[in-house]
C-alpha cells in the first residue's frame, strides 16, 4: 500500500453486523443479521426464535424477523404435542424440510399460520445452552426447495450467531433475574412464601401481558411478554430491607408500620440498581421493566397508591399487570388470616375496583382466560403454609 495513500481508503468497509456491537433491542439486531444473510439468500423470507418453558413444556414465540405480514406472535404450543419438533431433540439433528405441504394436515395454529403466509420451505435449528435445550431457530422460504446443503454450511454458521446473540442475553436477564431472585429467596427465610406463588404470578401476568397486546390494548411484543414473565415474581425483593417487626409481626399492622411497609417499593427498585450495577448488567435491554414492577407495583389508578402517586397511564403497564396477577393469587390463596376466595369471588372484587384501584383491561384479560387460570392453579398447587400478615392485602404489602 502506498504511503501517500489517503487514510479514509482504509475505513471504505461497513460492516453489515455492526449493530450487533450496540446496545440495541434484540429485534434489531436479529433484523441486521436477517438482512446480512438475505443479502446472500433472498430466498430466506422469515427468521425466527421460540423459546422453551421446561416448566410447563410450552414452547413460546419470543423472537421474529419478517418483512410485511406476521400474524405468528403471541403463540404457545406444548412440544410433547408437536411431534415434528419433539423428533429433532430425540435424534439431535437439525431439521430441513424442503417442501411444507408434508404438514399440510397439520391443525396447529403455527402450521396452520406458516401455509396462509405462504412458506414452503424451513429450516430449523435447536438451541442449547451448556447442553440444555431452551428454544428453536426458525428459517423460512417462501420457495421451495432452497436449503441445498451448500446453502445449510452458510446458514448454520448464521444459526450458531443467532443462538450466541440471544443466549447471550437471555442469559444476562437470567443471571440478573437469579441474582435478584437470590436475594429475593433470603426474604422468605424470615417471611416464608411458597414458590408455588411466584410460579402462578408469572403465569397469570404472562396471560395478561399476551391478551393485552392480542387485543391491542397494550403494545407488547413476545420479548417483552417473556421479560414480565421472568421479572413479575420478584416484585417483592424490597421486603428484604424490612425489619423483622414489621415482616415477621402476626397480626394486622398499625398506620405506621403501613408506612414503614409501603418503603419496599423503593428498596426494590434501589436494590435491582446495585445488583445490576455489580454484574455489570445496567445498559441490558427491559431493565427498567424490573425496575418498574418493583417499585410501582402498589400505585392505583386514581393516584392513591404508593411509593409516587401515580395514577393511569403514569403507571407502567408491567407494573399495572403485575398488580392484577399478585392481588389475584393473594385473594385465591389460603392464609392464615383468611381463607381462599373462589375464583369467582377474586373476579368479581378485582372488577368492583377496576378503574379506581386496578387497571380495567388487565382484571378482564386475566378473567377472560379463566379456563387457563385453572390449569395454571391445578399445575401450582399450593400448600396450605403459614405465612405472615405481611401479605395481607390490607396491609399494604
Amino acid at each position: 500500500m502506498a504511503e501517500n495513500e489517503p487514510q479514509a481508503a482504509l475505513y471504505q468497509h461497513a460492516d453489515p453486523l455492526d449493530a450487533l456491537n450496540r446496545s440495541l433491542p434484540l429485534e434489531r439486531k436479529l433484523l441486521a443479521i436477517h438482512e446480512a444473510l438475505s443479502a446472500e439468500f433472498e430466498f430466506i423470507h422469515r427468521i425466527s426464535v421460540a423459546a422453551y418453558d421446561t416448566a410447563t413444556d410450552l414452547l413460546k414465540t419470543f423472537l421474529a424477523s419478517s418483512p410485511g405480514r406476521n400474524d405468528l406472535v403471541r403463540y404457545e404450543a406444548r412440544l410433547s404435542e408437536s411431534p415434528s419438533l419433539a423428533e429433532i431433540l430425540r435424534t439431535g439433528r437439525s431439521r430441513v424440510v424442503e417442501d411444507l405441504d408434508i404438514f399440510r394436515s397439520g391443525r396447529h395454529t403455527h402450521t396452520q399460520i406458516i401455509a396462509q403466509e405462504g412458506f414452503r420451505a424451513s429450516y430449523t435449528v435447536p438451541m442449547h445452552l451448556d447442553g440444555s435445550f431452551w428454544g428453536f431457530i426458525f428459517f423460512n422460504s417462501r420457495a421451495r426447495g432452497v436449503f441445498a446443503p451448500p446453502v445449510l454450511k452458510t446458514v448454520d454458521v448464521y444459526a450458531h450467531l443467532i443462538s450466541a446473540i440471544v443466549t447471550t442475553e437471555m442469559l444476562a436477564v437470567r443471571i440478573l433475574a437469579a441474582a435478584v431472585k437470590t436475594a429475593h429467596d433470603l426474604v422468605h427465610y424470615r417471611d416464608p412464601e411458597t414458590g408455588t406463588h411466584i410460579d402462578r404470578v408469572a403465569r397469570y401476568a404472562r396471560l395478561i401481558a399476551q391478551h393485552l397486546a392480542a387485543t391491542g390494548a397494550a403494545d407488547l411484543d413476545d420479548a417483552v411478554i417473556e421479560r414480565i414473565f421472568e421479572f413479575a415474581p420478584l416484585h417483592d425483593l424490597g421486603k428484604l430491607a424490612l425489619p423483622d417487626r414489621i415482616l415477621l409481626k402476626p397480626g394486622l399492622l398499625s398506620d405506621a408500620e403501613r408506612e414503614e411497609m409501603k418503603q419496599h417499593t423503593v428498596r426494590g427498585r434501589e436494590m435491582i440498581d446495585s445488583i445490576a450495577h455489580n454484574f455489570g448488567l445496567e445498559q441490558l435491554d427491559g431493565l427498567d421493566l424490573l425496575r418498574h414492577i418493583a417499585e410501582s407495583h402498589h400505585e392505583t389508578m386514581d393516584g392513591r397508591g404508593y411509593p409516587h402517586g401515580l395514577h393511569d397511564g403514569q403507571i407502567p403497564i408491567e407494573s399495572r399487570i403485575v398488580a392484577v396477577a399478585d392481588v389475584f393469587d393473594a385473594l385465591t390463596s389460603f392464609r392464615p388470616y383468611k381463607p381462599s376466595w373462589s375464583n369467582a369471588e377474586a373476579y368479581a372484587w378485582l372488577r368492583k375496583l377496576a378503574r379506581s384501584k386496578f387497571d380495567e383491561d388487565c382484571v378482564e384479560a386475566l378473567a377472560f382466560n379463566a379456563n387457563k387460570v385453572q390449569e395454571i392453579q391445578a399445575q401450582f398447587r399450593e400448600p396450605e403454609a403459614p405465612t405472615s400478615a405481611s401479605d395481607a392485602i390490607g396491609s399494604g404489602g
